[in-house]
């Protein structure tokens, strides 16, 4: 942890040349942010900074547009972020902002990659898609990987959100989405997707309640502007 003595004279040789992630830090602390998704936030308060967050589900229930709505709304902040691509198969589109991709092809290379930004600090947000890789591999990792991404974050601005399609993070996580995809019918012709998220662990966060929840909502993320375009 840096003193104010060290993050001052840092701030100070720096001056205005690069956007400090030391500022406000004790401020930010425990704070909650919006996820992009207004129906979801209402829910769980927002995501709590300096946390781990895990959203996963099966192929096409909506993780992935959860994701890049986190993403999203940090960048609309002036936040810095980062995307480990697990499986190097995400499709930025047009991106601008403080985004940075990391493309890998394996679990080995996705979590050294995590590791790394995580301990070099200043992201708002660190996305870790794992959701295209082996679900047995991710399962053999030990719990002990993410407690010390975990610890890591612990009482620094950063949110660490995992993506999958098993919960793998378990009891490291303070919150952990389930989404699920249903279909709404209209007319008889025209069928759009609804995500429906199970809220499956909230925790240390104030301004929420305890307890599971269930919320659906059909959204479409604005991502012009920031990481990706529809």
């Amino acid at each position: 942890m840096f003193s104010p003595a060290l993050r001052a004279q840092l701030e100070s040789s720096f001056g205005e040349r690069i956007s400090t992630p030391f500022t406000d830090l004790d401020r930010r602390v425990d704070e909650t942010v919006p996820t992009g998704i207004a129906r979801l936030d209402t829910q769980i308060g927002g995501l709590l900074r300096g946390a781990l967050t895990e959203i996963y589900g099966d192929a096409s229930s909506g993780k992935t547009s959860m994701m890049l709505s986190i993403l999203a709304a940090a960048m609309n902040r002036d936040e810095a972020c980062a995307l480990v691509d697990g499986h190097d198969s995400f499709s930025p589109g047009m991106h601008m902002g403080k985004f940075l991709w990391v493309r890998c092809h394996n679990i080995t290379q996705a979590l050294k990659s995590t590791d790394l930004l995580l301990q070099g600090g200043g992201f708002g947000v660190v996305a870790l898609d794992v959701s295209d890789l082996d679900t047995k591999a991710l399962q053999e990792v030990p719990l002990s990987t993410w407690f010390r991404f975990q610890r890591s974050i612990r009482k620094t601005p950063t949110i660490l959100t995992i993506i999958s399609q098993k919960g793998v993070a378990k009891t490291c996580s303070s919150l952990a989405i389930h989404a699920a995809c249903d279909f709404v019918f209209e007319d008889r012709l025209l069928a759009h997707s609804v995500t429906m998220a199970e809220i499956v662990r909230l925790r240390s966060n104030l301004h929420s309640s305890s307890g599971f929840k269930n919320v659906r909502f059909n959204f479409y993320p604005p991502f012009s502007g920031s990481i990706a375009c529809p």
